[in-house]
C-alpha cells in the first residue's frame, strides 16, 4: 500500500520534472520570476491553481466527459506560456502581480486544465482497469505540487541571488527571464503539429 503510494507520488513528481517535457518547467518559471519570497502565498496559491487544473482534467478525461485531439493541446500548451511570459514583460515593475485575481490565476488554471489533458492518454495507462482512479489521481497530484514547490523555491532562490548579490535590477530580471521564455515557446508553437 505504502508502496503504491510513494510510487504514485513520485510519478507525479518525474511527471514535472522531466527535462524533455520542459513545458511545465517554463511555465512555472514566468509564473514564479515576478515574485519574491515574501510573496510565497500569492506564488503557492498560482501553483495550487495549476495542481487544482491539471487534476481536475486528468478526472475529466480519466472518465471519458472529456476529449480533445493531442495536437490541439501540445499547440496550446505554449501558447498559455507565452501569454504569462508576454504579461511579464510588459507589466514588469508595474505591480500587475499583486492584482487579486486576473490574467495570472486564470492562465494558470487554465495550463493547468490543458496540460492534464495533454498527460491523459499517458495517465489512463497507468491507471489501467484499476478501481481506485481517484485516489491514485490524489497520489499522483502529491506529487506534482511537491516538485512545483521544489521548482518555485529554486525560482526564487535565484532570483534572490541574481537580485541581491549581483544586483541585476528586479524589472531587469523579469524582462530577461520572460523573453528566454518566450524565445524557447516560439519554436515550440510554430513546429506544433497543430499548425502543419
Amino acid at each position: 500500500m505504502l508502496e503504491n503510494f510513494w510510487f504514485n507520488v513520485q510519478y507525479g513528481i518525474n511527471h514535472v520534472l522531466d527535462v524533455k517535457a520542459y513545458d511545465h518547467l517554463l511555465f512555472l518559471i514566468v509564473l514564479t520570476v515576478p515574485y519574491l519570497f515574501k510573496d510565497w502565498k500569492r506564488v503557492f496559491l498560482l501553483v495550487t491553481m495549476f495542481t487544482l487544473g491539471h487534476t481536475l482534467s486528468l478526472v475529466l478525461a480519466v472518465y471519458n466527459i472529456v476529449s480533445v485531439k493531442a495536437s490541439m493541446v501540445e499547440f496550446l500548451i505554449p501558447i498559455t506560456i507565452l501569454v504569462v511570459a508576454l504579461f511579464n514583460v510588459f507589466t514588469s515593475g508595474k505591480g500587475a502581480q499583486k492584482e487579486k485575481v486576473g490574467i495570472l490565476f486564470l492562465s494558470t488554471l487554465f495550463f493547468g486544465l490543458i496540460h492534464g489533458l495533454g498527460f491523459a492518454r499517458e495517465f489512463k495507462m497507468l491507471l489501467g482497469d484499476s478501481d481506485n482512479k481517484i485516489v491514485l489521481l490524489l497520489e499522483f497530484a502529491l506529487g506534482i505540487e511537491l516538485s512545483q514547490i521544489i521548482i518555485v523555491f529554486s525560482v526564487l532562490l535565484f532570483g534572490y541571488i541574481m537580485q541581491t548579490i549581483f544586483r541585476f535590477n528586479k524589472r531587469d530580471w523579469i524582462m530577461v527571464i520572460s523573453a528566454i521564455v518566450v524565445g524557447l515557446v516560439i519554436p515550440m508553437i510554430l513546429n506544433s503539429e497543430f499548425l502543419s
